[in-house]
């Protein structure tokens, strides 16, 4: 039954099938946080827009983290405005979402020096294994697009108010991804330790909810990867 499956799905690819389906047509072991999946096609559009009109130095992926500097652009502007930036980050993304718009347009028509990637904690329903393959593939993919782009990635911020599963999860995902640097295209960077109290405790005045960020929470985040960034961009 199994192969006849695949001979129907290469049938299906061989009569004209489109691309996102063929994507979705991954082999079983392969997790679903690194099978592309569309979502939010309207923004996707608006990013290409966005590459169009150029130029763009550093580019950002991510999620509702991510996304979420534009809601502060007094200090996006400061921190990051002379690297002509470009901000990729939409709410409710996982690894596989990032990973379709990447491979749909999002890495092309432009060369960013650098490539700056936090993605994951909305995959965190998923095993660890499975999390650390999606922004595997991501890297992968990023390199193999954008081969003169340096990435900058960074661990998954921590979460929840007090120590628990969830963050210690996060924990174990980030000493995994830690092994995707390459000490030379690929830096990670570990920046949770300054949104967390010496107590363990997360406040609401860095993260209202105890996983987005504040303003002075975009302020810690843009003062702990300036210098890496700084010097990634020379």
């Amino acid at each position: 039954m199994r192969r006849w499956i695949g001979l129907f799905v290469v049938a299906c690819a061989l009569a004209g099938g489109s691309a996102i389906r063929a994507e979705v047509a991954a082999p079983t072991t392969r997790p679903a946080t690194a099978i592309p999946a569309p979502k939010d096609v309207a923004r996707h559009e608006q990013f290409l827009q966005r590459i169009s009109e150029g130029p763009i130095g550093v580019a950002f992926f991510g999620d509702s983290i991510t996304d979420g500097w534009r809601a502060v652009p007094d200090v996006w502007n400061e921190a990051f405005g002379r690297y002509d930036p470009a901000n990729f980050g939409i709410s409710g993304d996982g690894t596989q979402h990032v990973l379709w718009r990447m491979l749909h347009g999002e890495l092309e028509g432009y060369h960013p020096r650098v490539v700056v990637l936090m993605i994951g904690t909305n995959n965190m329903g998923a095993p660890a294994d499975d999390i650390v393959q999606g922004v595997g593939t991501i890297v992968r993919t990023v390199r193999e697009k954008q081969p003169d782009a340096k990435i900058l990635l960074l661990a998954i911020f921590p979460r929840q108010q007090h120590p628990d599963a969830l963050r210690e999860k996060v924990k174990q995902v980030n000493e995994q991804l830690a092994k995707l640097a390459d000490g030379q295209m690929v830096r990670f960077l570990d920046i949770g330790a300054h949104f967390v109290s010496d107590d363990g405790t997360i406040s609401p005045d860095i993260m209202p909810d105890f996983l987005h960020l504040s303003q002075k929470g975009y302020e810690i985040w843009a003062r702990q990867i300036g210098p890496t960034l700084e010097q990634m961009m020379k």
